[in-house]
């Protein structure tokens, strides 16, 4: 059951917790959807990352999906616990490919409940491990989506995971079972997977290079060399959150976040009408 929140609703979909924006022209069946993952860092919600990034003026149903793990699914047990015991295997794993696991069943109740088409075009939105979470739908989900943006992506989770830990002076330590997780999220190596899919990718220029841009840069070249139609913005001051702390509620959107949400409406707009 969905309740309406102003111009949004909020509800709760096969289990998945989400925040649903109409067409800014006004909710028709026929209009194209676009599903976003929040990150894990600020916003950290559905409810705050449709705020950080509310697709300003886009004629499309904006879906905003709850990640595993998060928000009102935050696990009883500590999750920073979680973490240091074993980020990949403990959370991240659970996070992204739980994501995937829940995409269909969530997505056609929402179709259903908001009376959507089945075959308007669709477009993924995420940021950092939200944006793996989009990037393995575009891979591996159904219905298939054609067009993506992207935010301070984790676009190969080894190096991220690597940076992170050294920016904490730490070491992850990789096993079998984690070294598994991380081939299924590379997405350099997997750029075929993504044929097909318009992708931008948006980056903060305040980010972390090894972590984040760096990858961007060699998966951009990658697709480009395939042919991909894609491309990569750089929003300057930006690092690798895109709200302020906590992160959990709606709060007004930084200077940053509008410029992020200005190109992701432009990137939508440009290849919905293509």
């Amino acid at each position: 059951m969905a309740y309406e929140l102003g111009m949004e609703f909020s509800g709760v979909a096969a289990g998945v917790p989400y925040v649903v924006s109409p067409p800014a022209g006004g909710a028709r069946s026929d209009a194209p959807v676009v599903v976003g993952y929040h990150l894990l860092d600020a916003p950290r919600t559905e409810v705050a990352f449709a705020a950080a990034l509310p697709l300003d003026g886009l004629d499309a149903w904006r879906v905003y999906l709850g990640l595993p793990m998060s928000g009102s699914r935050l696990p009883e047990t500590d999750i920073w616990q979680l973490v240091l015991e074993d980020a990949v295997l403990n959370v991240h794993r659970h996070v992204v490919l739980g994501a995937l696991d829940e995409f269909p069943a969530a997505f056609a109740a929402i179709r259903e409940r908001f009376e959507i088409d089945a075959d308007v075009p669709i477009g993924l939105l995420g940021g950092s491990m939200g944006a793996a979470a989009a990037q393995l739908v575009a891979a591996e989900g159904r219905p298939v989506a054609r067009v993506a943006v992207l935010v301070n992506p984790v676009v190969r989770l080894r190096d991220s995971i690597n940076a992170i830990a050294a920016a904490h002076d730490a070491k992850y330590h990789w096993t079998p079972p984690s070294n598994q997780i991380a081939a299924r999220l590379d997405f350099l190596a997997r750029a075929a997977d993504l044929d097909g899919v318009a992708l931008r990718y948006i980056t903060g220029a305040s980010d972390s290079y090894d972590g984040f841009i760096g990858p961007v840069e060699k998966i951009v070249a990658e697709l480009a060399g395939r042919g991909a139609t894609v491309d990569h913005q750089v929003v300057p001051d930006m690092a690798h959150a895109l709200a302020d702390e906590p992160g959990i509620e709606a709060a007004p959107q930084t200077p940053q976040a509008r410029e992020v949400d200005r190109l992701a409406v432009e990137w939508f707009r440009r290849e919905f009408s293509s």
